[in-house]
Formats: structure tokens, C-alpha cells, sequence
């Protein structure tokens, strides 16, 4: 890798947009090709994550290494609903607040795994401070 200090920033955004491309089309797929309905913490995750695709595509268009300004807020308070909805799959949230319905989706069963067993409320905290580390290491890139 070059020492040119806007590459390196410039790689870190287009793996933020791609962390946040790929986690919103995944959610597509399941809900639409899949046929798995979001459970209410899900659709939460997904008006976070959603948006973050769109920001960063543009940010990385115009090279924009100040995107962390307004795409950390998104990512920090979708991360904080992936922490609860992870929370609540291990049993760590009493259930009565359990966002899903015996008639609706069930968070605990088998088609909310992905990767032979990983929940998807902690792949999306995975993703959601994956794309928060990568915008910290931008705003250290770019402001040093």
C-alpha cells in the first residue's frame, strides 16, 4: 500500500460502504426471495443500516473522509439496537419486552442463523461496529 495519506482513508470507506452495501442487500434477500419477516428489532437495525449504504456510496464518490460526521450517529444507534436485540436472543433481556409475537417472527429459531449457527442479531452488531471502527480509523486518518 502507498504512503499516500488519501489512500489508505479512501480503502477504509469503501470497506465501511461495502460492510453496510452487503449487510442491506442480505436483509433484502431474506425478507424478500426468503420470506422472512422482520421481527421489530430487526426493522429497527434495518432503518440504520439502510441509510449508511446510501451515505457512504456517495462519500466514497466524492471522496468525502468527513462522512464519519454524520454516518457514526446512524451506526452507533443501530449498533445499540443490535446490542439490545442480541441481548434479547441470549436471554438477557427479561421476555416479557421480547419484541416477537407467537404469531409473528420467532428471533430464536433456526432460519435466523446464517453461517452454520450465527444469530443474525450478532452479525449485525458485528457489521455495525465494523463499520464504527472503520469510521474512527477514518476520522484518525484523515484528522493526524
Amino acid at each position: 500500500m502507498t504512503t499516500n495519506n488519501r489512500v489508505i482513508p479512501w480503502g477504509l470507506l469503501l470497506s465501511a460502504w461495502l460492510l453496510a452495501a452487503v449487510s442491506s442487500l442480505s436483509a433484502i434477500y431474506i425478507g424478500e426471495v426468503l420470506g422472512q419477516a422482520p421481527c421489530v428489532l430487526c426493522w429497527f437495525q434495518r432503518a440504520f443500516m439502510f441509510p449508511l449504504a446510501v451515505i457512504l456510496a456517495v462519500a466514497c464518490y466524492y471522496s468525502d473522509f468527513n462522512v464519519w460526521r454524520y454516518a457514526m450517529p446512524l451506526s452507533v444507534i443501530g449498533s445499540l439496537f443490535a446490542l439490545a436485540h442480541s441481548l434479547l436472543y441470549v436471554g438477557l433481556i427479561p421476555q416479557p419486552i421480547q419484541p416477537c409475537t407467537a404469531t409473528g417472527p420467532s428471533c430464536s429459531g433456526d432460519g435466523m442463523t446464517i453461517f452454520g449457527g450465527l444469530p443474525l442479531p450478532f452479525l449485525s452488531l458485528a457489521i455495525f461496529v465494523a463499520i464504527i471502527i472503520l469510521l474512527l480509523l477514518i476520522r484518525r486518518r484523515v484528522h493526524t
